[in-house]
């Protein structure tokens, strides 16, 4: 058996940009994880070495979300078709699964051989996919269990929970569904192959550190994520799945144009151009993490957005407004920067003197942003800190700003009014640093930075709390928190089964 999971992803400044190599974004990989269980099925000894190679995928948390496929391997080709009786059964087809499990094994038809493969796939696999329920909207399951939209009622409902709908019905928050499957499948399959080494997801970290195993996941998930999608997008969800929290940089789509084609049946030089090895993969992974005793809080808010169409119509006037389009971009760019190194200042900062950080996040708490440079009797060091938040407080204001501006430019809702409100009454509470729209923003979450000071007994006396109320009692939109954090552990990982609460009870 083998099990992998992958985090989801909040970008929390580059929303647009990041399509752009010229430009970066800040990317934090969250708690919530999608996880793949791979297993040999059953030996039928009975079966013929001729008969075809089945591969069963299920998504339970989905009505009729199971997928049977047939394998079929020659010398120079990997097949993987949808057996017909399944089709006429469940009525759907999944192309993110599909495409996954035969590019995978393309990759590793190439890499290892027909006979070698053959024996890997034996009797065939028994795959799951979960993602953790962060990753849907939970209204319905609180609703249905008579409990208010909160973090302690959130944490209350069982893992996993079945969503009741079909898969193309669901209702997602938009903390990456989509890569973090992704990564998770392929990252799994090369495992389980023994296309990568086993201990290739065992080190943490960026790029630098990354073993090449880790490497060719990433290269892969990315080739097929944009593969399903249709499109090369710009890749800082599935980047930061695999390499957890980072600023991100992406690659040019040209490195994978030459394999971007639905019915590439034979290997056309798969494992060259997937390659660790490869200069043409050019994306950037620089480290990235948020300040200690900061929490990145999410609300998925009730309305949605349809972010292709966003994201066409804005680049449609980026391309007829050239000029005035890069100014702003150019500008925006620069901000965007400026968190970056003011939070990871902060992260310096606690480090040289994590006492003096400790009194500055616990006095912060209890003020409003406006109230933190009001008092001038401060040491100066406890004052740098103090400086230094109200830095990362002003940029992220001047973001919102520059992408409301680009909204209005671009005839997008990127931060709609309805939005501006919400965030202006919860960045006005006490304890809270920034926030702002995820990504290409809309009518869909909101994320904040607040202060978590690490000696409050009282929880009602934290900063979430207080945001909490503002978000329960707001009625101009529908706002359901999302329990998701930042991502402790870094990216793609190897999982032991018996830690991971109600995933064996799915098998």
């Amino acid at each position: 058996m083998t099990v992998v999971s992958s985090p989801g992803k909040v970008l929390l400044a580059g929303g647009y940009l990041v399509l752009d190599p010229k430009y970066s974004g800040i990317v934090v990989s969250t708690s919530s994880r999608f996880y793949t269980v791979v297993e040999d099925k059953v030996r039928d000894g009975a079966r013929g070495s001729e008969s075809p190679i089945q591969i069963r995928v299920r998504s339970p948390q989905f009505v009729t979300a199971t997928w049977v496929y047939l394998v079929h391997v020659d010398e120079a080709a990997v097949r993987v078709e949808q057996l017909a009786d399944d089709v006429s059964t469940t009525s759907t087809k999944n192309k993110f699964v599909q495409l996954a499990i035969e590019r995978v094994l393309l990759l590793a038809l190439e890499l290892k051989g027909a006979a070698s493969l053959r024996g890997q796939l034996a009797a065939g696999y028994d795959i799951v996919i979960v993602g953790d329920n962060d990753f849907y909207s939970q209204r319905a399951q609180l609703a249905a269990r008579n409990l208010q939209p909160t973090l302690e009622n959130l944490f209350q409902l069982p893992p996993f929970l079945s969503t009741g709908v079909k898969l193309a019905e669901v209702h997602k928050t938009g903390l990456g569904s989509s890569a973090a499957l992704i990564t998770s499948l392929v990252s799994a399959l090369l495992l389980h192959l023994s296309v990568i080494p086993k201990d290739s997801f065992t080190s943490e970290g960026g790029l630098d550190s990354a073993s090449e195993g880790r490497k060719l996941a990433h290269n892969t998930a990315q080739y097929i994520h944009c593969l399903a999608q249709g499109k090369v997008g710009s890749g800082f969800d599935v980047s930061s799945a695999v390499f957890g929290s980072q600023l991100y940089t992406r690659f040019d789509p040209q490195v994978i144009q030459p394999l971007m084609e639905e019915n590439l049946g034979s290997t056309q030089s798969l494992s060259r151009i997937l390659s660790p090895l490869n200069p043409a993969w050019d994306y950037r992974v620089e480290p990235f993490k948020l300040p200690p005793q900061t929490r990145l809080m999410l609300a998925d808010v009730d309305a949605g957005s349809d972010t292709p169409s966003l994201v066409g119509k804005v680049l449609k006037w980026r391309k007829e407004n050239s000029t005035e389009a890069n100014a702003l971009w150019d500008n925006l760019d620069s901000t965007n920067k400026s968190l970056a190194k003011t939070l990871l200042k902060l992260s310096s900062l606690a480090e040289q003197n994590s006492d003096e950080y400790s009194r500055v996040v616990k006095y912060l708490a209890s003020l409003q942003s406006v109230q933190w440079l009001a008092h001038p009797a401060i040491p100066p060091n406890e004052l740098q800190v103090i400086e230094t938040f109200a830095e990362v407080h002003q940029h992220s204001e001047e973001i919102r700003a520059k992408m409301r501006d680009m909204g209005s430019r671009s005839d997008v809702p990127i931060e709609p009014p309805e939005q501006t409100e919400l965030l202006d009454a919860c960045v006005s509470v006490a304890g809270v640093i920034g926030g702002g729209v995820p990504g290409a923003g809309g009518y869909d979450a909101i994320w904040l930075l607040v202060f978590e000071p690490k000696d409050i007994v009282d929880s009602s006396q934290l900063p979430s709390s207080r945001v909490e109320a503002v978000w329960s009692s707001w009625t101009k939109l529908d706002v359901s928190p999302l329990s998701a954090k930042e991502s402790v552990a870094k990216g793609v990982r190897v999982e032991n089964i018996e830690s991971i609460k109600g995933l064996k009870e799915l098998l």
